[in-house]
């Protein structure tokens, strides 16, 4: 593991498998991923170039957690649905299997990573390298995101139509929320009303 992977807070890590969870089922929900995309913590959005140092597909931004936990997690987001225990099981299921894919995707990631910080330390930087490991990295990307869209289309296929609305007016209110509270923390302690 990195320094950056064992520095992150516990409660980060945490924060992780939830927004994937929630990701599975927003679009499930028809809200798709544009959260994950854009910037959601984890996602490839947030936190700069994998190469240069950033939390991208090398760090733990593709590791949803333990099975038991993302389980927990998956009954917490279907709580209020009136899920049945068969959604339920299958929607754990679907959720741990893309986990499971998804770890050898991060791990792959991973590796990428520490050959860009080498290309970078090289004493004389190999532009077609570099191009060529960034070609590699938009393929890894590419297929994480296809590995996860179908997890969200499987769970998708669980809900009901009423479910799915409800589920999406639920994530939107947590995402309006999660998008306040880091414009105060960007914002900083001398600037907060």
């Amino acid at each position: 593991m990195s320094a950056r992977t064992n520095s992150t807070p516990r409660t980060a890590r945490l924060g992780i498998g939830r927004i994937v969870v929630a990701g599975l089922l927003a679009v499930a929900a028809g809200v798709v991923a544009p959260a994950w995309a854009q910037g959601a913590p984890g996602g490839p959005g947030m936190g700069g170039h994998p190469m240069m140092g950033g939390p991208g597909m090398g760090d733990h931004g593709m590791m949803w957690g333990d099975p038991a936990r993302l389980g927990r997690m998956a009954d917490h987001m279907l709580d209020g649905l009136n899920a049945s225990d068969a959604q339920r099981s299958q929607i754990k299921q679907i959720a741990q299997a893309a986990a499971a894919d998804l770890k050898v995707q991060r791990d792959a990631g991973r590796a990428l990573h520490e050959k860009g910080l080498q290309l970078f330390a090289a004493p004389t930087v190999d532009v077609a390298a570099v191009e060529a490991l960034r070609q590699q990295m938009l393929a890894q990307h590419d297929q994480a995101s296809k590995r996860m869209m179908q997890a969200m289309i499987d769970v998708a296929k669980v809900l009901t139509p009423e479910q799915r609305a409800k589920l999406a007016e639920r994530i939107k209110l947590r995402g309006d929320m999660m998008r306040d509270r880091l414009q105060r923390m960007q914002q900083g302690p001398a600037q907060k009303s």
